[in-house]
């Protein structure tokens, strides 16, 4: 929390460290952290997990006991018609079994014979169940299960979201630090071309050196004042890319102030940041990955949907018995003389509505293992490729760096001999272009490089340190 509390300051100060031009380095690290505990989409991703805690707690509370009480009561000129009171208290289980306790009294001129109880009430206690249809799994189970199963799904969903922004935000990072390694190269040519033009001017005074040098020292200066421009508003345009990624915890967008500067020496740290430095594609667990985690989440809870549509082609057969006492202290001491049941069996002749419904379960449940397959390979095979790719930009650069030194030498040689008079500015200046050249595909390289980096992190799923 302290480096966020650093980075705050340093996004925000605009005085001493303004005015002095004091550097800032902001790390990929310190960056991706910021991102991470601030950023809106980063929030709204872990709304995720909320929503399926509500829907756990929802399906929950379908086992939740129920207190109930029915009240029906009609009264004519001074005649009472019926007095009708049933208060009940369930307590539904897991599997399809429900308690029932519950007091009934009822008086009244026109009362329903069937409804005539002892003047003092009648108690009950007893037991409902289904015992084909809903006894091993019913909607209130399945509901339960599907709540749990989504939440965890829910939560490898979140991971993935988390880290499609970092994977976003790392991109933008990158960016400005090629478009900052860019302006410090023109930065630096543009030194050499201002000292040759004014090294050549004075040669000129002298009679040393022919007007047309001085022409020609004049365009590439010229030309390195464009390309530095050019470099500052590719820097600058780049900088608010990555501004849109930092935010303040109050949903507070932050503007990166030019006195913060990446961090240069960000190719030594990147495989810690993203932690992936102990990566290694043949020890990776396919099952651990978030994405094939949601996968087997979802296939589990549409399984769940296919054992509740099979076993609606069992029949309808609910029975209940009720123990029955007048008075209810003697709840522990019930007559099996006095009791109320029922049974209730159903079963449609041609189940097709049952058939169909069951087929669209198996459908839905193929379709998604399907796609569980087929994720596997996908991930496997970029994770794979990215590897081989990464294998070959470390070539890549060992060939690069070997450019760019050979160049570099080549430069120095040819302003040796243009100050000894055996050579031309023009040479000079081709050496130099062709060393720019050189730096900046090594720049680009780089950018290249880091940008694989942020695929592996993107396509493994990989968590980064908090």
């Amino acid at each position: 929390m302290k480096k966020y509390i650093v980075i705050v300051i340093l996004l925000f100060t605009k005085g001493y460290y303004a005015q002095d031009k004091v550097t800032s380095v902001m790390t990929l690290s310190e960056y991706l952290g910021y991102v991470k505990a601030y950023h809106p989409i980063v929030k709204q991703a872990n709304l995720v997990i909320n929503e399926g805690e509500a829907k756990l707690l929802k399906a929950r509370g379908a086992f939740d006991p129920k207190i109930q009480v029915d009240f029906d009561n009609k009264q004519f000129k001074d005649l009472e018609y019926f007095s009708k009171l049933n208060a009940a208290f369930k307590i539904p289980t897991y599997y399809g079994i429900e308690f029932k306790a519950n007091f009934e009294q009822n008086s009244g001129v026109f009362l329903n014979p069937e409804a005539n109880v002892p003047l003092d009430g009648l108690y009950g206690a007893g037991v409902s169940a289904s015992l084909l249809r809903g006894f091993l799994i019913n909607k209130r189970m399945a509901a339960l299960k599907q709540a749990k199963l989504f939440l965890n799904q829910r939560k490898e969903d979140q991971q993935i979201l988390v880290n499609e922004i970092l994977y976003n935000a790392s991109l933008a990072y990158f960016k400005w630090l090629r478009t900052y390694n860019e302006k410090t190269l023109f930065q630096n040519f543009l030194k050499n071309a201002e000292i040759r033009f004014e090294a050549t001017k004075r040669g000129f005074f002298e009679g040393d050196k022919p007007a047309i040098d001085t022409t020609e020292a004049g365009i590439t200066l010229n030309d390195r004042l464009l390309n530095l421009e050019k470099a500052r508003i590719k820097l600058v345009k780049s900088s608010l890319e990555l501004s849109n990624f930092l935010w303040l915890n109050d949903n507070t967008p932050v503007e990166l102030q030019d006195n913060i500067i990446p961090d240069t020496n960000t190719i030594n740290i990147v495989d810690t940041t993203f932690n992936i430095a102990l990566f290694n594609n043949q020890n990776f667990d396919i099952n651990n990955h978030p994405k094939i985690r949601s996968l087997q989440y979802k296939i589990e809870n549409l399984d769940v949907e296919r054992r509740l549509k099979r076993n609606t082609l069992l029949p309808i057969l609910d029975v209940q018995y009720n123990f029955l006492a007048p008075e209810g202290n003697q709840i522990n001491n019930f007559n099996t003389d006095s009791y109320k049941a029922g049974i209730k069996f159903k079963l449609p002749i041609f189940l097709r509505k049952e058939r169909g419904d069951l087929k669209l379960a198996k459908i839905k449940l193929n379709d998604t293992k399907f796609e569980n397959e087929v994720a596997r390979v996908s991930i496997s095979n970029k994770i794979d490729a990215i590897q081989q790719e990464l294998k070959s930009f470390t070539i890549q650069n060992d060939y690069l760096s070997k450019i760019v030194v050979d160049y570099g030498t080549l430069l120095r040689a040819e302003e040796r001999k243009f100050f000894l008079g055996e050579s031309s500015l023009f040479l000079v200046n081709s050496r130099e272009v062709k060393l720019i050249e050189s730096q900046i595909k090594a720049i680009d390289l780089e950018n290249s490089f880091f940008k694989t980096k942020a695929k592996l992190f993107k396509a493994a799923v990989i968590s980064i340190n908090e």
